[in-house]
Formats: C-alpha cells, sequence, structure tokens
C-alpha cells in the first residue's frame, strides 16, 4: 500500500497522509481462514505547529479473509477480494477524509471510489459490507458521506481544520469564534441525523481535541453546555471544560 500511488496528485514524501492500520487477529478459523478487528486511524499537521490532528479512527469489528503465507496481494478495483477489497476501500476513506480538510467536499472522488470496491462486495454476504440492519458498518459510513444531507458535516471537516486548527497558533481567538461556529452547525444537524454514523464517529474521535480547545477560554461555558448536548456520551470529557 505503502508503493502504490493511489491519485494522480503529485506529492512529495513528506507531504504523505499520515496513517496507520491496525488489525487485531480474533480468531484462527483455519490454517488460512482468519477473523479480525480493524482500527483505521488518519491524521492531518496542524498548520504552524509541529502536531497533528487526528480527522478519524473507525473501528470495523468484523472482518474475514484468508491469507496463505507468501500470497501475493494485488490491486484490482474490478474484483472483489476479502483481504484486499478491505484495504483498498479504507484507503480510498482515508484519502477522502484528507482531501476533504484542504478543501470543501475535495474528497468526493476517493469517496466514490471506495463506492466501487463496495459494489464489487455487494452480495459477497462478507461481514461488514450490509447497509442493512442497525450494527454500524463500512458501507454504512461510506452511504452517510455521500449522501446529500451529509453534505454540511463534510463541509465542517474542512472549516474545522483548515479555518480552525490551522490557524489557532497564530489567530486564537478567531479561531475559536470559527470553531464554535462549527459546534452551532453540529448541534443543527444532531437534530436531523440523530443516528447518523458519520456524525458520531466525528464525536468519537474529535471529543479530547474539542475539549483541549476550549479549555480556560471565555467559551468555555458555551462549548461545554453545546458538545454535552450533541454528544452525551462523551459529557465526563466535556465537563472538563466546568470546572
Amino acid at each position: 500500500m505503502n508503493q502504490r500511488s493511489w491519485t494522480d496528485d503529485a506529492f512529495l514524501p513528506h507531504e504523505r497522509i499520515s496513517c496507520s492500520m491496525q488489525i487485531v487477529l480474533q480468531e484462527s478459523i483455519s490454517l488460512s481462514e482468519f477473523r479480525a478487528r480493524l482500527v483505521v486511524t488518519t491524521r492531518r499537521p496542524i498548520y504552524g505547529t509541529s502536531q497533528s490532528s487526528v480527522v478519524a479512527r473507525v473501528n470495523d469489528p468484523e472482518w474475514r479473509f484468508e491469507y496463505s503465507r507468501g500470497s501475493s496481494l494485488n490491486h484490482d478495483l474490478d474484483r472483489y477480494d476479502p483481504l484486499t477489497s478491505v484495504l483498498d476501500f479504507y484507503a480510498y476513506l482515508i484519502l477522502g477524509y484528507d482531501y476533504d480538510t484542504f478543501s470543501p467536499l475535495g474528497g468526493t472522488p476517493f469517496f466514490d471510489r471506495a463506492q466501487t470496491v463496495a459494489d464489487q462486495a455487494e452480495g459477497s454476504g462478507d461481514p461488514g459490507w450490509s447497509s442493512v440492519g442497525t450494527q454500524q458498518t463500512r458501507v454504512q459510513l461510506l452511504s452517510n458521506l455521500r449522501a446529500q444531507r451529509h453534505e454540511p458535516l463534510r463541509r465542517v471537516y474542512y472549516k474545522y481544520h483548515r479555518k480552525g486548527l490551522d490557524r489557532f497558533v497564530q489567530e486564537t481567538e478567531a479561531a475559536r469564534k470559527t470553531l464554535m461556529e462549527v459546534l452551532r452547525t453540529l448541534r443543527t444537524l444532531r437534530d436531523r441525523l440523530s443516528q447518523s454514523y458519520a456524525l458520531n464517529l466525528f464525536f468519537a474521535t474529535k471529543n479530547q481535541e474539542l475539549t483541549a480547545i476550549f479549555e480556560e477560554s471565555d467559551l468555555e461555558g458555551q462549548a461545554q453546555g453545546l458538545l454535552v448536548q450533541m454528544d452525551p456520551s462523551h459529557s465526563s470529557q466535556y465537563n472538563r471544560l466546568a470546572e
């Protein structure tokens, strides 16, 4: 995966996306068949600092594939493979998220390519590829990201990172005000998208960072109220803003 050019854009080595895929093997079904959990994390730099921001962290709990030692892993968007198709899918998902942080809806071509992978997997019966049911699957996440009603959430990623975090060092108060606008947008979205996997993932990824952004600022009370209202599952984290 590291040696493949996943886009037509030219990048310098230090511009490559910082990401990881942690594969946790849970069961050896046979000598060549495995059940695993996959944790995908993607980061982007915060300009003007040496720090980075986690853009998304996806926990994919159910992945089954076959692999024999010495087998070659090939990239082929025209053929479904239980192992490489999942890797391809998340490569494009990572690109989509990253490009969305640098331009509004910039990740659309990559989410579309991820959909091509998902279309090949449709009907395989393998876990994670079904959009039916209440379980949060990779297909449901992609469906959220490609749905028109989720466009405001995708635009949040640009405003949050490019207009907020990237300005934070040099224009701290202005950046905080921008990020407060982001929270108000998210509150409106929460009312409309109460069961959204993509929106839940935003808060699961960003709750600690959001707390740090508003801590010891004039806006911490307002931020705490909004965050607890939108994301009660992380209220203990946000309540640090009221201490």
